[in-house]
C-alpha cells in the first residue's frame, strides 16, 4: 500500500477523532428538540416542559417539545431512533418504553441498542380512580362487581404498553378479574372519559389526578406504590386495599440516539442534575407527588436495564399481551 495512502488514511482518522470533541465544545449552537412520545397535558409532558425551560436558560438555546403519541410510545421513539446522533434530538423515556421492549419485540428499534441514557428526571405513584357516579367506592367493591359481572367492566389507558395499561393488567392478573382494556392515544382522552363516566376505571398519575379527586370529579380507590402518597395520604395503597404485593410506579427520563458524543451526553447529564438538585425544583415537584431522580448516565442505563427485565418477567409470567 503506498505511503501517501497511509498518510491520507491516518489524516482522516485524526480528523474524525477531533470532530466529536470540537462538536461537543460548540454544543449547543442551535435549537434542541425533545421528542415526547405521549400526548400533551399528561404528567410526562408537564414535567419535561419544566426541564426544557430550565435547560433553555442554562444551555442558552431553545428546547422545543414535540409530542409524538401513538402505538404505546413506538411512533415517537422510532422517530427519535432515526434522528442524527448529534445531541440536537433527545427522547423522553418512561417505564412505558421498558414494557414495550417485551410486549412488542417486532418494532424497528431496541431501546438499549439504539439509544444511550442521559439522565432520569422523576418517579411518582399512580392512582386508581372510578367516575364520581360509579356504584363502587372501594377497591373491594370494584373487585366484587368485576367478579359478579365478568367481561362487563373496562379500564382506560394512555395506550398499549403504557404505565396505565400495565398497572391495569397487574390488577387484572393479581386479582383474577375479567375486565376489558380500552386503549387511548394518550392519557388526555382517557382522563376526559373517566370524568364523564364513559369508562369504568383507570390508573392515572397522582400529580395529574389529585386535583380532580379533591374536587370530587372522580373517586380514588388506591395508589400504586408500596407506601401511601404524601399528596393523597387518605387514599390507601392498592396493596392495603385488597391486592397484596401490588407495586407499579411511573418514572421518566431522557435518552439520546446511539452514537451521540459522550461529552454531549455528559454535559446534558450535568445540567439536568443541577436542575434536579435545586431545592425549589425538589419542593415544587414533591408537592405535586413527584420525586426527583439524580443519576449518572451509566447508573441510569443499569436502572433501565433492570426495568426491562422486571416488566419482562411480569409480562411473560402473566401472559399479558397488547390488545
Amino acid at each position: 500500500m503506498p505511503k501517501r495512502f497511509h498518510k491520507a488514511l491516518y489524516g482522516l482518522v485524526i480528523l474524525s477523532s477531533l470532530g466529536a470533541p470540537a462538536a461537543a465544545q460548540d454544543y449547543p449552537n442551535r435549537t434542541i428538540r425533545m421528542i415526547v412520545p405521549f400526548g400533551a397535558g399528561g404528567p410526562t409532558d408537564v414535567f419535561t416542559r419544566v426541564i426544557g425551560e430550565e435547560l433553555r436558560k442554562t444551555l442558552g438555546q431553545p428546547i422545543v417539545m414535540e409530542n409524538r403519541p401513538g402505538a404505546g410510545t413506538i411512533i415517537g421513539t422510532t422517530e427519535a431512533a432515526k434522528s442524527p446522533p448529534d445531541g440536537y434530538t433527545l427522547l423522553m423515556i418512561s417505564a412505558t418504553q421498558t414494557t414495550v421492549e417485551t410486549l412488542n419485540p417486532n418494532k424497528s428499534y431496541r431501546l438499549m441498542r439504539d439509544f444511550v441514557p442521559v439522565a432520569p428526571l422523576m418517579n411518582s405513584e399512580l392512582v386508581l380512580v372510578v367516575p364520581e357516579r360509579s356504584p363502587v367506592s372501594t377497591l373491594q367493591d370494584l373487585i366484587a362487581l368485576a367478579k359478579a359481572k365478568p367481561g362487563a367492566l373496562n379500564y382506560g389507558s394512555s395506550g398499549p404498553g403504557s404505565n396505565y395499561h400495565m398497572a391495569g393488567e397487574l390488577v387484572k392478573n393479581l386479582a383474577g378479574l375479567d375486565i376489558v382494556h380500552v386503549p387511548y392515544k394518550g392519557s388526555t382522552g382517557a382522563r376526559a372519559d373517566i370524568i364523564s363516566g364513559q369508562i369504568d376505571m383507570m390508573f392515572d398519575s397522582v400529580p395529574t389526578m389529585a386535583p380532580m379527586i379533591e374536587g370530587g370529579r372522580v373517586k380514588a380507590l388506591g395508589t400504586s406504590g408500596k407506601v401511601r402518597s404524601p399528596v393523597l395520604p387518605n387514599v390507601p395503597t392498592v396493596a392495603e386495599a385488597g391486592i397484596p404485593g401490588y407495586d407499579a410506579t411511573i418514572w421518566i427520563g431522557v435518552m439520546a440516539p446511539a452514537g451521540t458524543p459522550q461529552p454531549i451526553v455528559d454535559r446534558l447529564n450535568r445540567e439536568i442534575n443541577k436542575i434536579l438538585m435545586r431545592p425549589d425544583i425538589q419542593e415544587s415537584w414533591r408537592r405535586q407527588g413527584a420525586n426527583t431522580m439524580v443519576m449518572q448516565p451509566d447508573e441510569f442505563g443499569r436502572y433501565i436495564d433492570a426495568e426491562i427485565v422486571r416488566w419482562g418477567k411480569l409480562i411473560r409470567a402473566n401472559g399479558i399481551q397488547i390488545n
